[in-house]
């Protein structure tokens, strides 16, 4: 089959033939219909995160953002059947530790990340393995075709959890996204429908405009003025009740926890660069006087899929309005490459993967 491969960090990507994927014992293989074209894929092609423990030897399969319909399954497999389509969440869990037991599988204690480390090849392939699939393969509903909701991968259901879960973003909430790429504008949509007045930040007034398009009720650009977390504040006259940066780097952080009012929660959705490794200096003192909340928000939990469906099957929700194009496997290299310049709009999704 073919597959995009890494096979040194920085250099150009490929297109190559490799061994399609054999069931575990407890796994199942998909026939890939969509994944969607991630900054994520782009860092760790960069090679950076190994701090995170998100760096695979090369060669390697990247890809974390798919659907798929099973084409075939393990022996000790129960629940998934072969011509099912589902959808994958990249943070596979193992469904037996204590917090996958207490409802936390999207941080399980066995966590793998698909298409970021050796154990689970990516998915910008033909086929994909997935282990433990009783759990890590989430079954679509009949009037969601695995093609449309390619747009829900990692960008869009890690926002799903950080907008409706980990902030919780409430009816009236004045909520800001610093960063308005895929995983940003996924953000402001959602909050915008479980009721919150969304602020989006970002360097260029495209993708701004999108913002706007999903939701947003104003929009600042952050090179146009000189502190935008005091737009944000003089904006919601005081702050900001809920904060997320969906960049990961430090100036977006750091504003996005400067935009908030007393009382206020910051979400960080994007993780960080080679250049800040894990770390970022943030008001320490701020955080005391305005007893301010910093959670962290990763994927979502396969048991908690549902709720996302839901609001998807009711059109509350359309993550299809994220993508931008639609491109074929050949293309996805230089897709990444444009990554480089920050200027993706949206959420580009590959959904031909043979010649």
């Amino acid at each position: 089959m073919q597959a995009v491969l890494l096979e040194e960090f920085q250099e150009p990507l490929t297109v190559q033939d490799v061994e399609r994927p054999e069931p575990e014992p407890d796994g199942a293989v998909a026939e890939v219909i969509g994944c969607g074209i991630c900054r994520s894929d782009w860092h760790c092609w960069q090679g950076d995160w190994d701090w995170f423990g998100y760096r695979p030897d090369p060669p390697h399969i990247l890809g974390h953002e798919p659907t798929g319909r099973i084409v075939s399954v393990g022996e000790d497999v129960e629940n998934v059947e072969e011509g099912q389509e589902v959808a994958i969440p990249f943070n596979f869990a193992c469904g037996t530790c204590d917090l996958c037991r207490n409802g936390r599988e999207n941080i399980c204690e066995n966590h793998i990340g698909l298409g970021f480390m050796n154990q689970a090849p990516g998915a910008f392939a033909e086929e994909v393995h997935i282990p433990n699939a009783d759990l890590n393969a989430v079954p679509l509903p009949d009037d969601i075709d695995a093609e449309s909701a390619a747009g829900m991968g990692c960008r869009f259901m890690t926002s799903f959890h950080a907008m409706a879960h980990r902030a919780p973003v409430s009816a009236g909430d004045d909520v800001v996204i610093h960063g308005c790429g895929g995983i940003g504008l996924s953000a402001v949509h959602i909050a915008n429908a479980l009721g919150g007045n969304v602020i989006g930040v970002d360097l260029m007034d495209e993708k701004l405009d999108r913002a706007e398009d999903l939701g947003a009720v104003a929009t600042v650009n952050a090179q146009e003025v000189d502190d935008p977390a005091k737009e944000v504040r003089d904006i919601t006259d005081g702050g900001a009740d809920v904060s997320a940066d969906a960049l990961g780097i430090a100036t977006t952080c750091q504003n996005a926890v400067n935009s908030l009012r007393k009382g206020g929660t910051h979400v960080q959705i994007g993780l960080t660069t080679s250049e800040e490794e894990g770390m970022v200096s943030l008001p320490t003192d701020e955080f005391v006087a305005k007893e301010i909340d910093f959670k962290g928000s990763l994927g979502l939990q396969p048991s908690r899929y549902s709720e996302m469906l839901d609001m998807v099957e009711s059109s509350k929700l359309d993550p299809t309005a994220l993508v931008e194009d639609t491109v074929d496997i050949h293309q996805v290299p230089d897709e990444l490459a444009a990554m480089s310049d920050y200027n993706t709009v949206g959420i580009p999704v590959c959904n031909e993967f043979s010649n």
